[in-house]
């Protein structure tokens, strides 16, 4: 967190926060996690406009401060609390500290966020149709695991014009004809 140049006083307030319930801490995907047993429950991470105290079993939180923030509406089980000051954290956090203590708990408990299944996203008509008219394409997509798939449905669909859904499909195409992912 030292060669970051914002949220620094931020950082270092949630840092001390979550150290002291007893979560260990690590670096991962290049942030500050906090772990159980080894398990994922509590990442700092910082964006232009605020950083935040991200929760990876938020949706199971109780939630009665109304303070847990969906980063997207295809964030499934993650919520995060932001924040724009140093202020921000101090005043919140007895709440803050209740919430790290609840999601301690739902991990010692091995309770699990239900996901939607890839299945369950619709696939754009676009992609339907490349698919159909390549079985090639089709067969090189259906042996992409379920989250490559779910990343290719969402970055097409994402698109609100279907000819840019259509432009998308062929830049990926020889991407997902080399059995990688989207951002692989």
């Amino acid at each position: 967190m030292a060669h970051t140049q914002r949220w620094q006083q931020e950082f270092a307030l949630l840092r001390e926060l979550v150290l002291s319930c007893g979560l260990d801490e690590t670096l991962k995907w290049g942030k500050p996690c906090y772990t159980l047993e080894g398990r994922n429950v509590v990442l700092l991470h910082g964006f232009k406009e605020y950083c935040a105290l991200l929760f990876f079993k938020g949706a199971l939180l109780k939630d009665g401060q109304n303070i847990l923030v969906r980063q997207t509406e295809n964030v499934q089980a993650a919520r995060q609390v932001r924040f724009t000051s140093a202020a921000d954290i101090r005043r919140q956090r007895a709440v803050l500290k209740a919430y790290v203590a609840e999601v301690i708990a739902l991990e010692k408990s091995g309770q699990q966020v239900v996901m939607k299944k890839t299945q369950a996203f619709e696939r754009p008509p676009e992609l339907q149709q490349a698919l159909a008219e390549s079985p090639a394409l089709r067969a090189a997509f259906e042996a992409l695991t379920p989250g490559r798939q779910r990343g290719y449905m969402l970055h097409i669909a994402a698109a609100k014009q279907a000819k840019t859904r259509v432009s998308r499909i062929e830049k990926c195409a020889p991407r997902m004809l080399a059995g990688k992912g989207l951002n692989d």
